[in-house]
């Protein structure tokens, strides 16, 4: 028997490791998971290089739960180690094997541990850890024990079979870890797509004999093997169907809507990257969705929080990255921020803008079927990532009342003569709400103008982008203004009005208005077939308004201001009422007409729709 003392810098090492080496205690099972799985690639490595001659056997690892004794076993049958090695690797803390045995075989080994310190997760839940482990080598077994205080034991051990048994006797502050569903939750949480099968005991199967009235349904134990160890992003994507990629999506989101189609990530330089990203469904949703792009590292799982290395617009999307080249700290729950990271960042970002271009080119009419899911994912990257921006003008689309699709450049060539105004800039009209809108769109389609749809939550901002990046181009929306100054022209409709009439109008409909700040009155020569009264919200504040909303600002930092046009022009206004003599009924007339407009633009409401019925059938009696 031999005793010693661990090599460490203080004293209170283990308080340390228990309280603060890991931010979540649960992350111990991935840790202890991850040295087995290092030790079986590095048994396989030294077999496929000759170095060990043995027979591999079941490399299955298993996790053994004993609620009675309070111990939780990680048996692996991987390389094992020696008494020196266990001298040298569990007694001197951040001393990592895995960074040894890289230095040796770095151009073959796949190895998971870096930092040295994963074994010692065991005491942020263990009271007592116990390692008995047999090497390849021909050498006698041992075993360690420490109870969470710098001493330890190391005595010989019986054990017959290579590789590692670590034991935790489980501490009463942590008994939660002694539940089977619990440790069922981490293992599919943290080691769902290992490199080596994980058993974790048995588990009942279903299955049916006989046909039709004799058919028994019979059940089975088989093994319980928690992990899928070739998960599809690690292979090559010339070979795989889109079942199958729709078959692991499931599997990675078993209760989400089948994806639009997905972009599989496979780089080996100038980092080593793999992955598969999917679009889902997005509609007119800007929110985060709750199934987050999962982050492994050689297949261990260590984050669903990416923000770090994918472009915030990105995180709307599904799936899984894997790099061994994304820089961990020594939890590996944080990621730390250096060129590789940018690097990988930037090929994501690329990656995703080839794949939508290649989209678009190979099925034109398909994407534009797919648009209103996708649209507001490449806006968000258009305003959000100025490479992304540069790419997306090659698959951006616009979308008109009439449901037809042009890229942007398309467009601006589509409406130049037409709808281009006396300052020489390309007037684009466009509208949040068909419905609300539709007697605005009619007149502008009427004079042949093109009312483009912008009803995503996105596009008050993207806009707004699109004006400060495009040469000569405004937005307006089509209830702005009324038809003749959308776009703004030399020419203009003669009024049937004299001055002295048309200070009479004004007049009465000031009257009828009375006080209300934000609304201008305006009398304007119209064609007849305009509406009589109209209702515009300039542009400008409008927008500014709806801007300051979304951000959650104060509102009344850009009160609500719109115009009251009248037709000088609309036989309503120069017939019927100038020829009215009753002061009252020209103000109620006039008040009807407004209510009218207000109501095209949805604007009644409560106390103002009960009074504009009562109107309605007063005028109708």
């Amino acid at each position: 028997m031999q005793k010693g003392q661990i090599n460490v810098q203080a004293e209170n090492i283990f308080p340390i490791i228990k309280q603060f080496l890991y931010s979540d205690q649960e992350i111990f099972l991935r840790e202890l998971v991850s040295n087995a799985i290092d030790a079986t690639s590095k048994l396989k490595t030294l077999s496929s290089r000759g170095d060990y001659k043995g027979e591999l056997g079941d490399l299955t690892i298993d996790i053994i739960l004993d609620k009675e004794n309070k111990t939780l076993t990680i048996k692996d049958r991987g390389i094992g180690m020696t008494a020196a090695e266990v001298e040298k690797y569990l007694n001197q803390v951040a001393f990592s094997s895995a960074h040894d045995f890289l230095k040796k075989y770095k151009d073959e080994a796949n190895i998971i541990g870096h930092f040295g310190l994963g074994f010692y997760s065991a005491f942020m839940v263990g009271e007592t850890v116990d390692v008995n482990t047999k090497s390849y080598k021909k050498s006698k077994a041992v075993k360690w024990s420490c109870s969470g205080e710098p001493e330890y034991i190391i005595d010989d051990s019986d054990k017959k079979e290579r590789g590692t048994e670590i034991t935790l006797y489980i501490s009463e502050d942590s008994t939660e870890f002694l539940e089977k569903d619990r440790i069922q939750g981490l293992l599919d949480k943290y080691c769902k797509f290992l490199p080596v099968p994980i058993r974790f005991g048995t588990k009942t199967e279903y299955y049916s004999e006989g046909e039709g009235e004799d058919r028994i349904q019979k059940t089975k134990e088989v093994d319980n093997i928690i992990n899928n160890p070739t998960p599809l992003w690690k292979k090559k994507p010339a070979g795989i169907k889109d079942e199958q990629y729709k078959a692991f999506y499931k599997e990675l989101y078993p209760m989400s809507e089948e994806p639009m189609f997905w972009i599989h990530l496979n780089i080996d330089f100038p980092f080593n990257l793999t992955g598969i990203l999917y679009f889902p469904k997005l509609g007119n949703n800007l929110e985060i969705q709750k199934n987050k792009i999962q982050l492994y590292s050689n297949q261990v799982y260590v984050t669903d929080d990416v923000k770090e290395i994918v472009p915030e617009f990105l995180l709307m999307l599904h799936g899984v990255i894997d790099s061994p080249d994304i820089p961990l700290n020594v939890s590996r729950s944080y990621l730390q921020s250096d060129s590789n990271v940018r690097k990988i960042t930037s090929y994501i970002t690329k990656k995703v803008a080839d794949k939508l271009k290649r989209l678009y080119k190979k099925d034109t009419d398909g994407f534009k079927e797919k648009w209103n899911d996708i649209g507001v994912f490449v806006k968000y990257g258009m305003l959000s990532e100025e490479k992304f921006y540069d790419k997306g003008k090659d698959f951006a689309l616009f979308q008109n009342t009439k449901g037809e699709h042009y890229l942007i450049e398309e467009y601006l060539d589509k409406i130049s003569v037409k709808q281009t105004n006396k300052y020489d800039k390309r007037v684009l009209i466009y509208t949040h709400d068909e419905k609300a809108h539709h007697s605005y769109i009619q007149s502008a389609e009427n004079k042949e103008y093109d009312v483009l749809v912008f009803n995503h939550i996105i596009d008050n901002h993207f806009i707004q982008h699109l004006e400060q990046k495009l040469d000569n181009v405004s937005f307006v929306r089509v209830d702005a203004d009324t038809i003749d100054k959308l776009v703004e022209t030399d020419t203009e409709e003669k009024s049937s009005l004299d001055e002295k009439q048309t200070e009479k109008v004004k007049g009465i409909f000031t009257t009828a208005i009375g006080e209300q700040p934000g609304l201008n009155i305006e009398l304007r020569p119209l064609s007849e077939n305009d509406h009589p009264v109209m209702i515009t919200k300039p542009e400008f504040m409008r927008r500014m308004q709806e801007m300051q909303a979304m951000q959650g600002g104060m509102s009344n930092m850009f009160p609500e201001t719109y115009n009251v046009i009248v037709n000088s022009n609309h036989n309503l206004i120069s017939e019927r009422l100038l020829k009215m003599r009753d002061a009252e009924k020209k103000e109620n007339f006039a008040q009807y007409l407004i209510m009218l407009a207000k109501l095209n633009q949805n604007m009644l409401k409560g106390e103002e729709m009960s009074e504009f019925i009562n109107k309605s059938i007063e005028f109708m009696k």
